[in-house]
């Protein structure tokens, strides 16, 4: 049971929403107590004290309490060691957030993803020189993690009919049962290679088919599980892209 009062908890702010006149409702993943909603009073007044420190992609610790689904944030420290998110390392930033927003239960502790989500911001805002393949492995490592801690772990190594994959074999990945050995690749649309699948099983992404076609089926898993819900993030990937 959660206790009534939590002291310096490890957190991230996901999200934020004015509430009544001075305040604001923070949506945060913590490392023991998961994603919470939490409500800032006052907050938004030009001397509030958490003013300027309730920023995404930034190491806070916080201390609240109350027994609800909403509960109230008394205080918020910042960590530092963090730099800003720019660019496009900024729009992942985004995408991880709506992930964990829309995906992730309240109030469930998920310690490991809450540390990999950490080391994928620093990943993501200390990197030189960064391209296009290095965000797009950066998310598709954390994608993976996401599910996996989710319960909806991917099948990588074993087909559906438990066969070792084959990296030279073609596979076509069904929902909620993994991947199943296709004869004929040219005659059904969205297979993915056996070294794909071994490469995503290892989060080894230097290879750009591999790469190309781990993000071509995690964008069908993402769908599969957000069931309809849409992601800003991904429209403004997709108007840069454009642009």
């Amino acid at each position: 049971m959660r206790p009534v009062k939590v002291e310096r908890q490890p957190a991230f702010v996901l999200h934020t929403r004015p509430y009544r006149e001075t305040s604001l409702v923070v949506e945060a993943i913590t490392r023991d107590y998961g994603r919470m909603a939490l409500v800032a009073k006052g907050v938004r007044r030009p001397r509030s004290a958490m003013r300027g420190v309730l920023m995404a992609f930034q190491p806070l610790e916080m201390t609240w309490s109350g027994k609800g689904e909403v509960v109230t944030l008394h205080n918020a420290e910042w960590q530092g060691g963090q730099p800003l998110l720019e660019g496009r390392a900024l729009l992942c930033g985004y995408y991880l957030n709506e992930l964990l927003i829309n995906l992730l239960p309240r109030e469930d502790a998920h310690e490991q993803l809450f540390d990999h989500y950490s080391k994928t911001l620093m990943a993501l805002s200390t990197a030189e020189a960064p391209d296009a393949a290095f965000f797009s492995a950066c998310l598709r490592s954390f994608e993976k993690r996401l599910l996996g801690e989710l319960g909806y772990g991917l099948m990588l190594t074993y087909d559906t009919a438990g066969g070792a994959i084959k990296p030279l074999h073609r596979y076509l990945y069904e929902m909620e049962s993994g991947p199943r050995i296709v004869a004929d690749s040219s005659a059904v649309a969205g297979t993915i290679s056996g070294k794909t699948l071994l490469d995503m099983d290892a989060e080894s992404f230097s290879d750009p088919i591999s790469l190309a076609e781990s993000k071509q089926l995690m964008r069908s898993l993402m769908a599969f599980y957000l069931n309809g819900r849409q992601l800003h993030s991904r429209r403004l990937f997709e108007d840069l892209t454009d642009l």
